[in-house]
């Protein structure tokens, strides 16, 4: 066991580091912890984040319910549509892990705004689209401005709010994420149907801008100095040492399986119920929409939890298990057609109480060895498995979308969640042992 002279240091965000240097809005206190920053500061950054990440969730769906047009005007099949969102997650993977770097380099704020206005411009030109290759060229662009809101999102909310209410504010983060994809389907589809898919491309893009402009002028929020070069006891000197963490490795696995099968979801939801529960086109919408506001509403209840002290990895065990379970029954076929709705929001609401608990996993697990000269970088790669399995979840399921086999689409997503539970309990594990040593 090591003496006091020479135990192992692991620094929370915003603790001082070896050479000195606090975040402003967490000085130690005598015993290392952190004191509570201004509630009032505290919220504006959690605000601003939160808004800026359910931007970029709502360019996630900026072409799925858009689909029901595109698809007739450019004659595509499941499995074209689906790979416009795989080009999307593919670059946005890609993107991810590199713009890390940019952000512990440059810092977040210009790289926030950078993707936003990709935004802006994938909405432009989805309303000047032509041709298969102007959408997946769309697709494309979208990604590399989802690409920079993990690492830009994390490095804010750690080096700027209070410790105390972290989980508070990955809660918000989570929750303004699903309120963003609650929001585009309707909003897509409602401009749509009235004034054609180009004009809901343009209202996309108008939105986009008006997010940009609050983030301009959100500079307190957001503004920070770029992380230190110089790295915390404990933590390692190479710019890619953070891949030797093996829970590093195991978080993004537990991304790369759970985005996998809410690709599944998100993607095909609608033809799915359609052909499973014979349920007409607004009902068979309607179950996203209950799925994704059962996740909001999960969300909320995970961040209570978290911030109560639950175990992350035993909740995450939990949420998930009942999560599966749902998908299960509802992949059976057996349940009466009105009810799909709710057992979507269920599966949904099980779903959403891992996800509070998924962001601090990581933070314990892995991003605290490293200093906050790392957070980026080390957010950056964890959250390209996002990308990488929302990316690969058209490929796996849109081939089965086109045979037909509907039930193994639904059998998948259970099985994937299932798989996922057990890299979150190795990553508990392993983050125990690490801080026991």
């Amino acid at each position: 066991m090591a003496t006091a002279g020479t135990a192992r240091r692991f620094f929370l965000p915003g603790c001082e580091d070896n050479a000195g240097h606090n975040n402003a809005q967490h000085s130690p206190d005598m015993n290392g912890t952190a004191t509570t920053a201004p509630f009032r500061s505290d919220l504006r950054t959690i605000s601003l984040i939160g808004f800026a990440h359910g931007t970029s969730h709502f360019f996630h769906l900026l072409l799925p319910p858009l689909f029901p047009w595109l698809m007739p005007e450019f004659g595509l099949s499941f499995t074209q549509a689906g790979a416009m969102m795989t080009v999307f997650f593919v670059v946005s993977g890609v993107g991810q892990a590199l713009s890390g770097f940019v952000v512990d380099r440059v810092g977040p704020r210009r790289v926030l705004l950078a993707g936003i206005a990709c935004f802006v411009l994938a909405g432009l030109l989805l309303s000047l689209a032509n041709g298969y290759a102007m959408l997946l060229a769309v697709g494309a662009l979208a990604g590399l401005g989802n690409c920079v809101f993990h690492p830009a999102d994390f490095t804010v909310l750690n080096r700027k709010v209070s410790h105390a209410r972290l989980g508070h504010a990955f809660s918000v983060h989570g929750l303004s994420g699903n309120i963003g994809w609650a929001i585009a389907p309707v909003f897509l589809t409602g401009i749509a149907a009235a004034a054609g898919w180009r004009a809901a491309a343009l209202g996309a893009a108008a939105l986009g801008a008006l997010a940009w402009l609050v983030v301009w002028l959100g500079r307190d929020a957001t503004q920070m100095e770029a992380a230190d070069a110089k790295v915390s006891p404990g933590g390692t000197a190479t710019t890619f040492g953070f891949l030797g963490a093996g829970a590093v490795w195991m978080c993004f696995l537990f991304f790369l399986l759970v985005t996998t099968a809410f690709g599944a979801l998100q993607n095909y939801a609608t033809p799915l119920m359609q052909n499973v529960y014979g349920l007409p086109v607004a009902a068979a919408a309607a179950t996203l929409s209950f799925f994704l506001l059962g996740g909001a509403a999960g969300i909320a209840v995970g961040g209570v939890l978290v911030s109560r002290g639950a175990a992350h990895d035993r909740l995450i065990a939990a949420s998930l298990s009942a999560a599966a379970l749902v998908a299960v029954l509802i992949a059976s076929g057996v349940l009466p057609a009105w009810s799909v709705s709710m057992a979507m929001g269920v599966m949904g609401f099980f779903g959403g109480i891992a996800g509070p608990s998924r962001d601090l996993l990581v933070r314990q697990a892995a991003t605290a060895r490293f200093g906050q000269q790392a957070f980026g970088r080390v957010y950056g790669f964890v959250y390209s498995g996002l990308d990488t399995g929302l990316a690969v979840s058209p490929l796996v399921f849109g081939p089965l979308m086109d045979a037909g086999r509907f039930g193994t689409v639904l059998a998948g997503v259970a099985l994937l969640q299932a798989l996922a539970i057990l890299t979150a309990l190795n990553v508990g594990r392993q983050s125990r042992s690490t801080q026991a040593a």
